[in-house]
């Protein structure tokens, strides 16, 4: 028996990186998934990495399906609010009721704050503020007419907890989404519905792992390279070690949406290897 046996997730971002890794460690442990991803790119992320398409989210899907679980997976964009309605319904169609939300979803960008372009703040902003509000929008009303306990966790950051240099549109975005989790903490309770937010430090993802990100870093260097980067990242964590994988937040959310954390609600928790306090 796993701890989520009878319960379903509606993970958002779910393509690729640390949405899939969270479809497969929830499903690892029994739940069923709604699993969508904008599956495209976006103009304003084409020179900072390539991001999931259609092909990234059926593997998803396969994998999901290799532990003997269900899953309904559809293309939507969490800006439009329509899109992630009728992705989040068509599961629900098949599925049934939905007990956990990972709003997962979120892009990265870099910049000097007062050089951004608004169409690259607003696209951040879009997707990683207003995609969150727009997935718990969604989600909400179906947990509630479940008539029984859920879970929402919001992917955050170390940068939702301290000020970081050259993202601060990513930075606002997410201090924001802490804001709207410890309300959504209170306007939930009376439901026994729980919101959390998780804050990874640095993950070993295609969001992290590309020639732009590593001379966000490196400025001076040529042509960095991978293992030259993980110094630097190193950096930034008081624990030594460059990054975190995937499956380390995924097992927190898992413990976060799990019975065992039945009574944790409206908590920031950093996975950072000590970033926050140094």
């Amino acid at each position: 028996m796993g701890r989520l046996d009878g319960r379903v997730a509606f993970v958002t971002g779910a393509a690729r990186g640390q949405g899939r890794s969270h479809a497969v460690r929830l499903a690892e442990d029994g739940a069923d998934i709604i699993a969508v991803d904008l599956c495209r790119q976006v103009d304003s992320v084409r020179p900072f990495y390539r991001m999931p398409t259609t092909a990234d989210l059926a593997e998803t899907a396969r994998l999901v399906e290799d532990l003997d679980r269900r899953v309904v997976a559809r293309q939507a964009d969490v800006r439009e609010y329509d899109q992630l309605e009728s992705a989040l319904g068509a599961g629900l169609a098949e599925l049934g009721g939905l007990d956990i939300v990972c709003a997962n979803a979120g892009i990265f960008t870099y910049g000097v704050a007062w050089e951004i372009d608004e169409q690259t703040w607003r696209d951040v902003i879009d997707i990683n503020l207003t995609g969150v509000w727009h997935t718990v929008k969604a989600a909400v009303p179906p947990m509630i007419q479940r008539g029984r306990s859920g879970a929402i966790v919001i992917t955050s950051s170390t940068a939702g907890l301290k000020g970081l240099t050259n993202i601060a549109h990513y930075v606002a975005s997410k201090h924001a989404v802490v804001g709207l989790m410890r309300t959504l903490a209170n306007e939930l309770a009376p439901y026994r519905i729980r919101v959390n937010t998780v804050h990874p430090t640095t993950v070993d993802t295609d969001m992290i792992q590309n020639e732009a990100t590593y001379r966000l870093f490196l400025p001076d260097h040529p042509d960095p390279t991978r293992e030259e980067a993980a110094e630097a990242f190193q950096t930034t964590n008081a624990l030594p070690v460059p990054w975190v994988e995937p499956r380390d937040i995924s097992n927190a959310i898992a413990w976060l949406v799990s019975d065992e954390a039945r009574y944790v609600t409206g908590v920031a928790l950093p996975v950072d290897a000590g970033s926050t306090v140094i």
